[in-house]
């Protein structure tokens, strides 16, 4: 699908990495280092790009029936918001999430972000090459964990009546968290393939 010319010249000499739509033609663009909102003319508003940087040091996410919000903070220069359907809220996570982890090193260039989940106090991301977890009310901050795949030397669920408890050792460490049932299969299937890929196997 063809960007909007004026979202397109507002992309520039950038790649697109993921395109997600949020309406109608309404769209939101993630680049490398921005993620770019495009509104579309409507009865009360002209067309119109909004640009967010991928140097963010927090985000969070608040939803309603209908519509959700991101709440992206920049430190000293303040929060900005994007406003996004509830049901979208999710798609457009995952994409500006990696653009955030690859903009301030976190995650490194070749590596692919494969799936994000959130929950209540819990966030998950499945990389190609490491998990990372953030556990707060917000989805996202500066005090995150991550375990690479390379420093893995065993991984193991446990279920439970509620939640299914992921194990994994370490060379130095081991780590437990856990996952709601109704999701818990989403999180191991992900984790597995991952780290299997990772290590050129077929199973663990």
């Amino acid at each position: 699908m063809s960007l909007p010319d004026l979202l397109a010249e507002s992309v520039g000499d950038e790649s697109v990495v993921a395109e997600v739509s949020l309406g109608g033609d309404d769209r939101l663009a993630v680049t490398p280092t921005r993620t770019l909102v495009y509104r579309s003319d409507g009865l009360l508003s002209d067309e119109s790009v909004a640009e967010y940087s991928h140097d963010v040091e927090r985000i969070a996410v608040s939803a309603g029936r209908r519509k959700a919000k991101l709440t992206l903070s920049y430190g000293l220069d303040g929060d900005e918001t994007i406003s996004v359907p509830a049901k979208r809220v999710d798609d457009v996570l995952h994409p500006i999430l990696a653009g955030i982890l690859s903009a301030t090193g976190v995650t490194d260039p070749g590596e692919s972000v494969v799936r994000t989940f959130r929950f209540s106090e819990l966030t998950l991301v499945v990389t190609s090459d490491r998990l990372v977890k953030h556990i707060g009310s917000v989805v996202w901050d500066e005090e995150f964990e991550e375990f690479p795949y390379a420093d893995l030397t065993d991984l193991d669920f446990e279920e439970g009546t509620v939640a299914t408890a992921v194990v994994l050792a370490l060379d130095s460490r081991s780590e437990r968290f856990k996952a709601p049932n109704e999701s818990a299969r989403a999180v191991r299937e992900t984790l597995v393939d991952a780290v299997c890929s990772f290590y050129g196997v077929d199973s663990l």
